[in-house]
């Protein structure tokens, strides 16, 4: 079965094709970081517009570089949520048109899902069960996979989530959005040993996670550093940014431990958008190595937003036979454990 996957949940557009048989045949993305980068973050109204007129384009490119026909098309997979309505609108509207004119079905796909799913577009794939530590935008989860649609979330955020303290913190530091990349390439730079930020919850009991007391630590610290303009200098920033960088990935890797010993799940899978921080990579690898556990990631373009993950995704469940009616859906919010699961 031959899927097109669509990602349009926030500011990148990416779309996919993906084969149940042969697996990945291509995939593009544009990326919205240039649009937004003026206005510190992500403009709802903006990004809705840069689909819109992205999208069709990106789509024609695609089959082109593939070599496949609209008629070739044997389903479509659209992201249907979590993210920004009018931004899921776009790509859900595009979908659900395009498969009726052609009389095809199309699905809406979980965000999360997705990228939950994405390490499957590896060669090396890991198996059924594992734990997965999503970590991606406004969502900070751990969750126990069973198989898909067999999910149980064992942990999330109760406030912000990693991805948005990265932002935040990039902010209070004076660097561009987005911020992930920017903290840790000043961070590179920095002194493990002048700062150290708490990890928040990891003295509880479960696996939650809360960044919003370290995120107000950080300001305090960067107001205590400040020079005339506001700002600590080049070198205290660079410290500052280790520490917080240190403490995410820290508070990360020791809920991901707890989780590994109480469930004894073999494999951690680790995805979205922060799964990419190399330091991060790092301290996840030589945790499940000390416990005897395997590590898998999706390659780093998978990392961020893409429609190679929603293609997939969307392909197991239409190949298993899951439709949607002629509703396009679009849902901000989306509880991970009500997806049905797939009937083996």
């Amino acid at each position: 079965m031959l899927v097109l996957g669509i990602e349009t949940s926030c500011d990148e557009t990416g779309v996919a094709l993906y084969h149940s048989a042969r697996g990945l045949i291509a995939h593009r993305l544009h990326s919205q970081e240039k649009l937004h980068a003026e206005y510190g973050g992500v403009v709802p109204e903006l990004a809705s517009r840069d689909h819109a007129e992205r999208l069709l384009p990106l789509v024609r490119r695609l089959l082109a570089d593939a070599g496949v026909a609209l008629g070739d098309l044997e389903g479509i997979a659209y992201t249907a949520g979590p993210g920004l309505v009018g931004a899921l609108l776009v790509g859900g509207s595009f979908a659900r048109a395009l498969a009726f004119a052609r009389g095809i079905p199309a699905l809406g796909v979980h965000h999360m899902e997705g990228h939950l799913l994405a390490p499957l577009l590896e060669e090396e794939r890991p198996e059924f069960p594992f734990l997965a530590l999503l970590v991606s935008g406004g969502h900070t989860q751990l969750v126990e996979v069973s198989g898909v649609g067999r999910y149980r979330v064992l942990g999330e955020s109760l406030d912000d989530a990693a991805g948005e303290s990265f932002d935040k913190v990039a902010k209070m530091l004076g660097l561009g959005y987005p911020g992930g990349p920017q903290i840790a390439a000043l961070a590179e730079r920095g002194d493990p040993q002048r700062f150290r930020f708490p990890r928040p919850m990891v003295d509880r009991p479960g696996f939650d996670f809360s960044f919003s007391g370290l995120k107000t630590h950080v300001l305090n610290t960067v107001a205590e550093c400040a020079g005339p303009d506001g700002l600590p200098d080049e070198i205290t920033r660079a410290d500052i940014a280790r520490a917080f960088e240190e403490a995410v990935v820290d508070t990360l890797a020791i809920k991901c431990r707890r989780a590994l010993e109480e469930t004894g799940l073999p494999t951690l899978v680790a995805a979205g958008g922060v799964a990419a921080n190399r330091r991060l990579r790092r301290r996840l690898a030589e945790m499940a190595g000390e416990l005897g556990r395997r590590v898998c990631y999706p390659r780093l373009e998978f990392c961020t937003d893409n429609g190679a993950m929603i293609a997939l995704a969307g392909c197991l469940r239409l190949a298993a036979g899951q439709r949607d009616d002629l509703q396009i859906r679009a849902l901000p919010r989306w509880p991970l454990e009500s997806l049905p699961p797939l009937e083996t």
